[in-house]
């Protein structure tokens, strides 16, 4: 990926836009929907209890976002 890409306005606002619509599609399955939710939810608990991990919650969230709206395009290309 771009580093460019990464820092561009457009793409996140698409990136924000294509989650909450992939997570209620019926066409992704519930697995890859899982891919998503699973470690975000259990990296925002973590570090309450391990304080050593040195990346933010929302930047986390956010890389796994978009590798989240990537692959379901890819693998499910909107209609």
């Amino acid at each position: 990926m771009k580093w460019r890409r990464l820092w561009s306005l457009r793409h996140w606002s698409h990136i924000f836009r294509r989650v909450p619509r992939l997570l209620g599609s019926s066409q992704v399955p519930v697995l890859d929907k899982l891919l998503l939710v699973v470690p975000a939810l259990a990296y925002w608990v973590l570090p309450d209890v391990l304080p050593f991990i040195p990346v933010d919650d929302m930047a986390v969230t956010m890389m796994l976002m978009n590798w989240f709206v990537t692959r379901a395009e890819r693998r499910h290309p909107p209609a």
